[in-house]
C-alpha cells in the first residue's frame, strides 16, 4: 500500500446505497473517498461528481428513455476514475451503471494501466440471480474482483464462476433490527405512511395512484387516519408540487427521519424496494406496490423465477406482505387489500410473522458495514 492515504472511488445510485456507503465510510476513517453519492456520503466529506439522482432509474423501458444522460454520466465517471487514480472502485447496487463503467475502463488503455497497477473492483449487493437471469452471475465474475452478498444462500451462485463472494448480512439490520415497533400499540394516532420510492420514474407513476388511495380511504370511513409521505432529495420538489391539489393533503417529512416515522406507522403502502426490508425489520404491517411499464411487466412475467418481490416474502417463502404489482397497482386493489390488513387479527398475525424473520437478516460475526469495511481494508493493505 502506498504511504499516502488509500483512495476509494465509490459509486452509489440511490438512497439505500448512499446510506450503506456512508456506514462503510465511517468504518474507514483513514481512507480518502471520491465518486458519486447522495446527502449521507456527502455529509462525510464526499464531493459527488454529479447528482446521484441521475442514476436512479429502474426498468428496461425507463432506462432506454434516459440513455443519453446515463451514457454521459458513464463517460464522465470513467474519466474521473482515470484522473483520480484510486486504489479501488467500490460500487453499491446500480449494477447496470457499475458494469458499464468498469467495462469501459477495462477497454481503455488508461484503465488497463490502472488495473495492472493494482486497481480493484468491489461491488456491494448481489443481483438476485436466484430470482431471474441466473446468467448474470457469470457476467459479474468477469467484471468484479469481489462481491459482498447479503445472504449465505447467494454465495454459491457466484463462487462457481470464480468470483470471491463474501456474505455480510443485510446492512439495514444493524440499525433497525431489535428496535421494536410501537405500531401495534398505537391506537390513538393511526398513521398511514405512503412511500412512492426514491427514483423519479417510480414516483411519477405511484403518486397519482396514492392520491386516489388517500381519497378513497378518506371517503370510506378512515377519516381519523393521518397520511404521511417521507421524501428524498431527488424527488421532494415533485412530490410537494403534486400534493398541492389533493383533496386530502398528506404531511411530508424528510426521509432522513423515516425510521422514526415507520416506528409510529399503523400501516405502510410502499413501493417495492429496500423500504420493504426496512419495514419488515421494524415489524410494520405494509402493502407493497409497484407500477411498471407494460413492457417491463411482460419481461418480468416471462423471466422471473420467484413468486414475490418483497425480500421478507422471499426469505420466508410465503406472502407475509401483500403485493399489488403491475396492473394490480391501482387504487381499488390497494384499498381492498388495506381493508383486509387493518383487521386486528390479520394485522397481529403479520407482525408476528415479521418478527419470525429477524434471524434471517443478520450474521453473528459483525454488522454488514463492519464486515465490508474490514475486508476492504485488508484488501488495500495486501
Amino acid at each position: 500500500m502506498r504511504n499516502k492515504k488509500p483512495k476509494i472511488f465509490v459509486i452509489a445510485g440511490e438512497v439505500s446505497g448512499d446510506c450503506l456507503g456512508a456506514r462503510v465510510m465511517r468504518h474507514l476513517p483513514n481512507v480518502e473517498f471520491c465518486g458519486v453519492g447522495g446527502s449521507e456520503m456527502q455529509s462525510l466529506g464526499l464531493k459527488s461528481l454529479f447528482p446521484m439522482g441521475d442514476l436512479s432509474v429502474m426498468g428496461a423501458v425507463e432506462v432506454l428513455s434516459r440513455i443519453r444522460t446515463l451514457t454521459r454520466r458513464i463517460n464522465q465517471t470513467v474519466t474521473a476514475i482515470i484522473d483520480q487514480r484510486p486504489d479501488m472502485v467500490l460500487t453499491i447496487d446500480s449494477p447496470g451503471f457499475a458494469r458499464a463503467v468498469i467495462k469501459k475502463l477495462r477497454a481503455s488503455k488508461q484503465g488497463r494501466e490502472l488495473i495492472s497497477g493494482g486497481l480493484r473492483f468491489h461491488h456491494i449487493v448481489a443481483p438476485q440471480v436466484w430470482a431471474w437471469r441466473p446468467g448474470r452471475a457469470k457476467k459479474y465474475a468477469q467484471i468484479f474482483d469481489k462481491l459482498y452478498a447479503f445472504f449465505d444462500f447467494e454465495v454459491p451462485y457466484f463462487t462457481k464462476y470464480g468470483l470471491d463472494t463474501v456474505p455480510v448480512g443485510h446492512p439495514i439490520a444493524e440499525s433497525l433490527l431489535g428496535t421494536e415497533s410501537q405500531g401495534i400499540k398505537n391506537t390513538k394516532e393511526k398513521i398511514i405512511t405512503l412511500v412512492p420510492g426514491s427514483r423519479m420514474n417510480e414516483v411519477r407513476k405511484l403518486m397519482p395512484v396514492f392520491e386516489r388511495v388517500v381519497e378513497t380511504l378518506h371517503s370510506c370511513g378512515y377519516m381519523g387516519y393521518k397520511f404521511v409521505i417521507p421524501t428524498v432529495e431527488t424527488t421532494v420538489d415533485y412530490v410537494r408540487e403534486h400534493i398541492k391539489n389533493w383533496a386530502v393533503k398528506p404531511e411530508l417529512v424528510d426521509a432522513n427521519t423515516r425510521y422514526d416515522l415507520y416506528r409510529r406507522t399503523y400501516v405502510a403502502i410502499a413501493a417495492s424496494g429496500t423500504v420493504s426490508a426496512e419495514l419488515a425489520m421494524l415489524h410494520i404491517p405494509a402493502i407493497i406496490t409497484y407500477k411498471m411499464n407494460p413492457i417491463t411487466v411482460w419481461l418480468l412475467r416471462r423471466f422471473i423465477r420467484v413468486r414475490w418481490v418483497s425480500l421478507v416474502n422471499i426469505l420466508l417463502n410465503r406472502g407475509v406482505y401483500p403485493e399489488c404489482l403491475g396492473p394490480d397497482a391501482n387504487a381499488d386493489t390497494i384499498v381492498n387489500t388495506f381493508d383486509s390488513v387493518v383487521l386486528p387479527a390479520n394485522r397481529s398475525k403479520m407482525i408476528s410473522e415479521l418478527r419470525a424473520a429477524d434471524d434471517m437478516w443478520i450474521r453473528s460475526d459483525g454488522t454488514a458495514s463492519e464486515l465490508i469495511a474490514t475486508d476492504i481494508l485488508k484488501t488495500l493493505v495486501d
